[in-house]
C-alpha cells in the first residue's frame, strides 16, 4: 500500500522461508510441551511399572535368602546383574513412552531438524547489545512470568493434595500399614495427575506465546516475497516440481476422458489408445494414449465405465506412435479404425460390448512413418490450422497488395 514504508514486514512468511528457518533452527519451540508431555506419559505408565518392579523386588528378596545362606562371589554377582536387568526391564516401557512423547511434541512443532548452523560460532553470539536485549526483553519477561506461574500452580497443587492427606496421617496410629500405603499412594497419584494437568495448561499457554512470536519475527516485506518468487521461478528443482505437477494433472484429465470414449484399442498390456468418434465432426479423435502404467490406468478406467476394448497390436502401436491426445486419426489408418468402430457397434447392438475383444480378421496396418515424417506432418497440420483460422479474404487482400506494390516498383 502507498501508506506503508517500503521495508516494513507486513506479509506472512512463505513456505520456502519457513522451511529454511526450520532447517537453520531459527524458530523457537516450547520446551515445556515436550517436558510435560513426557511427564504425563511417564505418569500414565508408572502404575504398571511400579507393579512390575514390586513383583521383581519380591522375587529378588526371596532369592536373597539363598545367597545369605550360601554366599559365593558368583552368586552375588549373578544376583546383582539379575536385579539390574529387572530394574531396566521395569523402567524400559516408561523411558520408551517418554522418548516417543518428546518426539511427537517436536514433530508437532515443525518436525525434527538438526540445526548444524547453530553449532557454528558467530559474532551475534558475542554481541553485548543483543545479549542485553534478550536478558531484559519481552522474551525474558515471559520466561520469568512463566517460572512464577509454574511455582504458584505447582505450589497450589501440592498444598491441596497434602491438605487432603493430613487428616489421614493424623489418625495413622489406628490404621493398618496396607491402609496407610493405599491412602498415601492414592494421594500421590492425585498429586501427579493435578500437577501434570496444570503443567500441560501452562505448556499450551507457552506454545501459544511462542507461535505468536514466531509469526511476528518471520514476517517478510513485499520486496522479499517478490525476490523469493523470482528466485523460485528460476530454480531448476522448483521448475521440475511444477512441470511434474502439470504433467500429472494433464495425465489425470486424459485418463478421465476415457469414460467418454467409444473404444479402447489395446496392445493388449503395454499400449492403450482411447478413441472417440462423433459423426459429422471429422475423423475419430484420440482422447487418451499411453504406455506402461498409463496404459494400465486407461484399461482400468475403460473397465470401470464399460468402454469396449479391442485387441489389435499393430493398430494400437501405430496410433500411439503417430498421434497425440486430441489428434485426428491419420488418413492411412482410416480403414483399420473404421473396421474397429464397426466391430464395436455390432457388439453394442448385441449388448456385449463391455470387456476386451479380438476381431477375427483385422485390417492390415501400413508401416508406421519415421519420427522425422511424423514431425513434418505435425508442422504441416499446424500451418493448415493457422491458415484456416485467418479471416476470409485476408490472404487475397494481402496478395493483392503485394502485387500492386510489385507493379509500381516495375513501373
Amino acid at each position: 500500500m502507498a501508506g506503508e514504508p517500503a521495508g516494513e514486514k507486513t506479509e506472512k512468511a512463505t513456505p520456502q522461508r519457513m522451511k529454511k528457518l526450520r532447517k537453520e533452527g531459527a524458530l523457537q519451540r516450547s520446551q515445556d510441551v515436550s517436558a510435560w508431555l513426557g511427564v504425563g506419559a511417564a505418569a500414565v505408565m508408572m502404575p504398571a511399572a511400579i507393579g512390575n518392579a514390586k513383583r521383581v523386588g519380591e522375587e529378588q528378596f526371596r532369592s536373597l535368602g539363598d545367597i545369605v545362606a550360601d554366599p559365593t562371589a558368583d552368586r552375588a554377582v549373578r544376583f546383582l546383574s539379575d536385579g539390574l536387568g529387572s530394574v531396566l526391564v521395569s523402567l524400559a516401557p516408561v523411558l520408551a513412552v517418554v522418548v516417543v512423547a518428546a518426539i511427537v511434541a517436536n514433530v508437532a512443532q515443525g518436525g525434527l531438524h538438526i540445526a548444524t548452523k547453530k553449532l557454528k560460532p558467530t559474532f551475534k553470539q558475542f554481541n553485548l547489545v543483543q545479549g542485553i536485549k534478550k536478558t531484559f526483553g519481552a522474551q525474558a519477561l515471559w520466561q520469568g512470568l512463566k517460572a512464577l506461574l509454574k511455582t504458584v500452580v505447582i505450589g497450589v497443587v501440592l498444598y491441596t493434595a497434602i491438605q487432603g492427606l493430613v487428616p489421614v496421617l493424623m489418625t495413622a496410629g489406628g490404621l493398618s500399614l496396607s491402609t496407610i500405603i493405599g491412602v498415601g499412594s492414592g494421594g500421590v497419584q492425585k498429586l501427579v495427575v493435578w500437577a501434570v494437568a496444570a503443567g500441560l495448561v501452562l505448556a499450551a499457554a507457552d506454545l501459544f506465546v511462542i507461535m505468536k512470536r514466531n509469526r511476528k519475527q518471520t514476517r517478510m516485506t513485499k520486496k522479499e516475497i517478490s525476490d523469493e518468487n523470482k528466485q523460485s521461478e528460476g530454480d531448476p528443482h522448483i521448475k521440475g516440481q511444477r512441470r511434474a505437477r502439470q504433467m500429472a494433472m494433464s495425465r489425470n484429465r486424459m485418463i478421465a476422458n476415457v469414460a467418454d470414449a467409444d473404444v479402447v484399442v489395446v496392445n493388449p498390456t503395454h499400449v492403450a489408445v482411447a478413441l472417440r468418434y462423433t459423426p459429422g465432426q471429422g475423423a475419430p479423435k484420440v482422447v487418451a494414449t499411453g504406455k506402461g502404467a498409463v496404459a494400465t490406468r486407461i484399461r482400468e478406467m475403460a473397465t470401470e465405465h464399460r468402454v469396449p476394448m479391442v485387441q489389435d497390436i499393430p493398430l494400437a502401436r501405430a496410433i500411439h506412435a503417430m498421434c497425440r491426445v486430441d489428434d485426428e486419426i491419420p488418413e492411412e489408418l482410416f480403414t483399420a479404425v473404421a473396421q474397429v468402430l464397426a466391430f464395436v457397434m455390432a457388439l453394442k447392438r448385441r449388448g456385449a460390448s463391455a470387456g476386451q475383444h479380438t476381431m477375427a480378421t483385422p485390417t492390415p496396418v501400413p508401416p508406421t512413418p519415421t519420427a522425422a515424417e511424423r514431425a513434418r506432418r505435425r508442422r504441416a497440420a499446424r500451418v493448415a490450422s493457422r491458415a484456416s483460422a485467418r479471416p476470409p479474404g485476408h490472404e487475397d487482400s494481402t496478395s493483392g497488395t503485394h502485387a500492386g506494390s510489385t507493379g509500381r516498383e516495375t513501373r
